[in-house]
């Protein structure tokens, strides 16, 4: 499954890189990226269900970065990069503030 190379390790990633997976994993991640920025549009004023939403987003975030990092290249590398890191940072500082228990 597409999701298991995006949980595993750096040497499964490796081997990823090495089969030539990137096309495929770059797909995986825009649509996990897609479906986090859906659900966030679902979030309402229940802080525990809010809380609960930015904590899979940052998650979804870091895992995307992750294969942006390793299959991108260039502007498009850069771009993709910025946009899930920023994304990343300013969920996990709503959290910090917002949320009990992080």
């Amino acid at each position: 499954m597409c999701t298991a190379i995006l949980l595993a390790g750096p040497a499964a990633l490796a081997q990823s890189a090495a089969d030539g997976t990137c096309p495929r994993d770059v797909l995986v991640a825009q649509s996990m990226q897609r479906q986090a920025v859906d659900q966030l549009e679902q979030a309402d004023g229940d802080e525990a269900k809010n809380c609960r939403i930015w904590r899979r987003h940052v998650d979804t975030m870091r895992r995307v970065a992750g294969v942006y990092g390793r299959c991108l290249s260039g502007s498009e590398r850069a771009e993709r990069m910025a946009q899930v890191q920023g994304s990343e940072k300013e969920f996990s500082a709503a959290i910090r503030s917002r949320c009990r228990g992080s």
